[in-house]
């Protein structure tokens, strides 16, 4: 079996949860499996230089021993802005389907896989899979139209968003198989008419090789970024953007301030919002936030054992279906999550398994009170750190999850 790959990202990219890709590549190559990847010349994370080293001398790449090549083609660089993001992602699926189509490595290969991201990545893909006739495997980690909605950039109902829908509809009609990564998302699509045969939940996984407790005495980011061990952290780590919620995060932080100024809140990450929060931290005045930049995935260890609490956070309505990845690894590393969200499945786990406290998307108050509890009771964070720990080894390590996609593709060998 010959496998497809058509990504957004690919490394030395510095792009959130890009471990689950590698993880997975690797699962798919030690399974017998072979690859071919089309993907733009690296952007998010790397320098000028590095970038014209890879349009020039990197063009093609193998790894795996030969049996994963990458073929690399220029797209400008990613922008902020969103007419300008969506005109680079337009262009990106173009160019991935003349090559998916007319490419003689693409044209060997028996089954396309891909992910939802960009927004209109999966139509794309059915288009591939309906002119070459070959399956066509979807990962689902983000539902379009519904993402915009969350964002603010449409409503529901609007022009865009029904057009959204039928790109959406086309595109799961047209899949084979749609690996979904959680319940909520799986209930989602098939409300939308999606037969339940085609759909396979695969949550999304954590190294726990990987991510592991790192006490405070030895993690590397204090020394590096000047910060105080005696201090209590509460971090956020990964992408911050438009659904994150930062303000709600800053008003929580500007609270706090003088309240209990041992408390800290440390940002570590990149994101299309992340100018702004810098800029409103430095008009609020907020000396208890520290932002830090995107880190080298050999040190995420220490990045979510920063915290003596961990947070995932939204706007309200934009995690009504959502699991974000970065919770795995925040249990993983032993620390309680204090999750500000929509009622979901993650409600259910965090409580279930008594790995942390969950809070109402967009409740200031109850979100100041759960970062409260946890400082004032530092054992029961510990506990909570504890419980997740073992959740993470029972449920979600990369074992379980990468063989779980190996034996999707595997259905369709002949």
């Amino acid at each position: 079996m010959k496998i497809l790959y058509l990504s957004a990202y690919s490394a030395p990219e510095k792009a959130a949860s890009s471990y689950l890709g590698a993880n997975r590549n690797q699962a798919f190559v030690d399974a017998g499996f072979r690859m071919v990847n089309y993907s733009p010349v690296p952007t998010r994370g790397v320098s000028r230089a590095t970038r014209k080293e890879y349009l020039w001398h990197h063009r093609r790449e193998e790894r795996f021993d030969g049996k994963f090549v990458l073929h690399r083609f220029y797209l400008m660089p990613e922008s902020k802005h969103t007419v300008q993001r969506f005109l680079r992602y337009f262009l990106q699926d173009i160019k991935q389907f003349n090559r998916a189509v007319f490419h003689r490595d693409a044209r060997s290969c028996d089954l396309l896989f891909l992910l939802s991201t960009p927004p209109l990545h999966g139509a794309m893909g059915a288009l591939v899979s309906k002119v070459r006739h070959i399956p066509f495997v979807y990962n689902l980690q983000d539902i379009f139209p519904d993402s915009l909605v969350g964002t603010g950039l449409t409503r529901k109902g609007s022009l865009l968003w029904r057009i959204g829908r039928k790109i959406e509809d086309f595109t799961y009609r047209n899949a084979d198989r749609i690996i979904v990564i959680s319940e909520d998302f799986k209930r989602n699509i098939l409300a939308k008419g999606v037969p339940e045969e085609k759909i396979e939940v695969i949550y999304n996984w954590v190294d726990e090789e990987a991510v592991v407790d790192v006490p405070r005495s030895d993690n590397v980011l204090l020394d590096r970024y000047g910060l105080d061990p005696d201090k209590f952290y509460v971090t956020y780590c990964g992408n911050i953007g438009l659904t994150q919620n930062m303000d709600l995060l800053l008003d929580v932080a500007q609270s706090l301030q003088v309240r209990e100024p041992a408390i800290q809140f440390v940002l570590v990450g990149e994101g299309a919002d992340k100018a702004r929060v810098e800029a409103q931290v430095a008009v609020r005045g907020l000396q208890n936030v520290t932002l830090l930049p995107f880190q080298p995935y050999e040190d995420i260890s220490h990045v979510f054992s920063l915290g003596d609490a961990s947070l995932v956070i939204s706007k309200p309505g934009v995690g009504e279906n959502s699991v974000p990845s970065k919770t795995w690894s925040i249990l993983s590393a032993s620390r309680p999550v204090i999750a500000s969200f929509d009622e979901n499945e993650l409600r259910d786990i965090i409580r279930d398994h008594s790995c942390g406290l969950f809070v109402p998307a967009g409740d200031k108050e109850a979100l100041e009170a759960a970062v409260l509890d946890l400082f004032h009771h530092p054992e029961k964070a510990r506990e909570f750190g504890r419980n997740g720990r073992r959740f993470i080894l029972e449920n979600l390590t990369r074992a379980v999850g990468t063989r779980k996609y190996v034996d999707v593709i595997k259905s369709f060998e002949k």
